[in-house]
């Protein structure tokens, strides 16, 4: 074996340079970085330990872990975590499953109008998320609303929508069913990419269509289904503007609207106490971290990237 060259001045001088070049193209992401999040995380993170009132002129004081001992012995936290979790429970699901079966109608080969439909769902995704909030609640009044007016056509009264602790949940899922297209989109790319020759071959099995389904494109699209849920998730934790400009952050019907991500923000911008909002945000952060990291850890389990070509 011959014995290796060691690295000349010039090539020394080239690998310098390469490397310096390579840091001034990321420079510009670094110093965004460290100023729109690593600064500000850090400075939430000392907020969190002292008592700070921004209208009151005074600089923050600090209180060591009080802040945390309040968290855990405000019964409003609890409250505003059950919030968030019951609606999850319900809106989850939907948020994967409704895109997931517009995305297997619309891969269909033999569907008329194929493009035209992709485009109908998906342009709901592209209006300004206020102006369909505004809209909906306009659709959604028990009064005025053309829903209930149109259940009234049929004989059917219809509920109070926005004003009943049973039927607000329902109402909010509706609502965010109508911005599903960026799901539907991804899943349609992930469907696409399903080798043609694993369908003949399970149809040459004798495979249904629920089979081919199932054990075949399910498996395959796994990892877009891993993201989609990832990204459902991560909107469940900052879930805020849709009962915020509903009930103007207020928490009606009863309470039933004032999630967790709401009651930070009434701390820290109506209260004006900003250090005990930015414990409250740090708790929230740990529990979307453990969360997603206890997702991240199941991908093992179902996640198949082995199918992903490349």
């Amino acid at each position: 074996m011959e014995p290796v060259a060691p690295p000349t001045r010039k090539s020394r001088t080239l690998k310098g340079r390469k490397g310096r070049t390579g840091f001034l193209f990321v420079l510009p992401w670094i110093i965004g970085f460290l100023l729109w999040y690593a600064i500000p995380m850090g400075a939430s993170l000392w907020f969190s330990l002292t008592d700070f009132d921004i209208t009151s002129g005074q600089p923050p004081r600090y209180i060591g872990l009080d802040n945390w001992e309040k968290l855990f012995n405000d019964p409003q936290v609890i409250s505003s975590a059950i919030v968030t979790l019951k609606f999850g429970l319900l809106s989850l699901p939907l948020a994967i499953l409704v895109p997931l079966g517009f995305a297997y109608l619309l891969t269909a080969k033999n569907l008329w109008g194929r493009s035209f439909f992709r485009t109908m769902f998906y342009m709901p995704s592209i209006i300004p998320f206020v102006s369909a909030v505004l809209l909906f609640g306009g659709v959604l009044n028990s009064q005025t609303g053309w829903l209930n007016r149109g259940l009234g056509v049929i004989g059917i009264n219809g509920p109070e929508w926005l004003g009943s602790t049973t039927w607000i949940y329902p109402a909010l899922v509706l609502i965010g069913l109508w911005g599903v297209g960026n799901a539907m989109i991804i899943f349609i790319a992930g469907m696409n990419s399903v080798p043609r020759d694993l369908f003949d071959a399970a149809k040459a099995d004798g495979a249904t269509s629920w089979q081919l389904f199932r054990n075949v494109t399910l498996p395959i699209i796994s990892p877009v289904t891993f993201y989609n849920i990832v990204i459902a998730l991560i909107g469940l934790f900052q879930y805020f503007l849709v009962p915020f400009v509903l009930k103007n952050a207020s928490g009606d019907p009863n309470g039933s609207t004032l999630f967790y991500s709401l009651y930070f923000f009434r701390v820290g911008f109506r209260l004006n106490e900003m250090g005990y909002a930015a414990t409250l945000a740090w708790m929230l952060f740990a529990v979307g971290l453990l969360v997603t990291g206890i997702l991240f850890w199941s991908a093992k389990y179902w996640v198949h990237y082995e199918f992903v070509e490349g």
